[in-house]
């Protein structure tokens, strides 16, 4: 049986990761792919339950939070995403490795090389084939998230703080081009439907 694909969705608070990702889903199941919808931090009881813990309070040194993700996503992996990348089936994720490049990396200062080893020995072989990024101004996604009341602890980071992230994501696009797709957040939301579909399509799916 072939291996599943595996799709993420990366960007700053509010750029439309959660939106797009679920399109995305429905244009697979479309095409009798089944697929799974997941998230960062989060996906299976137990990393849910750090998410509850992380997004509650700060902890009180950068390195404890990345290890708290690094843990979760062990579990995510272990029980959601390679079982059912095995299975043939398609897995499509809110947040992943990215998002820890960048927040935990980028902007909380935890060395490149320890976020490395930390992938090496928790995400491999479990790479995305395919990552979107969503870039938005961060001024428009945070007024998205805060109209939709779902502000977390990191939308209070300073206008230079969600700078550096949306930097941060688009220099992992331009590292990684074969894997990273960065798309206009700020247009219409069917519209940026549209162009995701058309990647994986001709990407992963060998269409036109």
């Amino acid at each position: 049986m072939a291996r599943g694909k595996f799709i993420t969705f990366e960007g700053g608070e509010g750029s439309g990761k959660s939106t797009q990702a679920s399109h995305l889903v429905t244009h697979l199941g479309g095409q009798g792919i089944e697929t799974v919808l997941t998230r960062e931090p989060g996906g299976v009881p137990f990393a849910e339950r750090l998410r509850e813990l992380i997004l509650a309070k700060k902890p009180a040194t950068p390195i404890t939070e990345f290890l708290l993700f690094a843990a979760a996503r062990c579990e995510h992996i272990a029980e959601l995403i390679e079982p059912v990348l095995s299975l043939g089936q398609w897995v499509v994720c809110d947040r992943y490795i990215d998002s820890t490049r960048v927040y935990q990396g980028r902007l909380a200062g935890i060395d490149a090389d320890l976020i490395s080893v930390v992938e090496a020995q928790t995400v491999a072989p479990n790479f995305p084939d395919l990552t979107f990024i969503l870039d938005v101004n961060p001024r428009i996604g945070l007024a998205r998230a805060e109209a939709r009341g779902e502000l977390s602890r990191y939308d209070a980071a300073s206008d230079e703080a969600h700078a550096t992230l949306r930097q941060g994501f688009l220099d992992i696009a331009a590292a990684e081009p074969n894997r990273c797709v960065v798309v206009d957040g700020s247009e219409d939301e069917m519209e940026i439907a549209r162009q995701i579909a058309a990647v994986v399509d001709r990407r992963l799916l060998g269409q036109a």
